[in-house]
């Protein structure tokens, strides 16, 4: 139970975190994007921001609505939180205020968070040794 409580937590989160980067937090996530981000994906900011906005809510409406997949959607999830990680540490260095990470202790923790959210989407897909003797597969 506490998995499938975990499951549609991360979900929700997923979903909320891509809606708001769609609307009305785009502007403020553009900030937080770092320049060689663009450079490297050879788009602009409000790119990078709309389409991390969406893989943020087809990977959490595919963590509900995909069951079968869940190891995969799972490890998908995961990969995203690494993927965005340098962006974090890029948003800390340069001090760039984002919609709730305005102060230094904000941006910092939100660094320690990042490995919780790759655990988080680990566990819930039940991916791995251990979720696979957890479901009896």
């Amino acid at each position: 139970m506490p998995r499938i409580v975990a499951r549609f937590a991360l979900a929700a989160l997923l979903i909320a975190a891509g809606a708001a980067h769609l609307t009305v937090l785009r502007r403020g996530y553009r900030i937080a994007v770092p320049d060689w981000a663009t450079r490297l994906l050879r788009t602009d900011k409000d790119m990078i921001v709309v389409a991390s906005g969406a893989v943020e809510i087809v990977l959490g409406s595919a963590l509900v609505a995909l069951p079968r997949e869940r190891p995969r959607v799972g490890a998908a999830i995961a990969a995203f939180f690494v993927a965005i990680f340098p962006g974090n540490v890029h948003q800390w260095r340069t001090r760039a205020t984002a919609p709730g990470l305005d102060t230094d202790r904000r941006r910092l923790a939100r660094l320690f968070l990042q490995p919780v959210l790759v655990a988080w989407a680990c566990w819930v897909g039940g991916g791995g040794a251990v979720g696979r003797r957890a479901h009896g597969r």
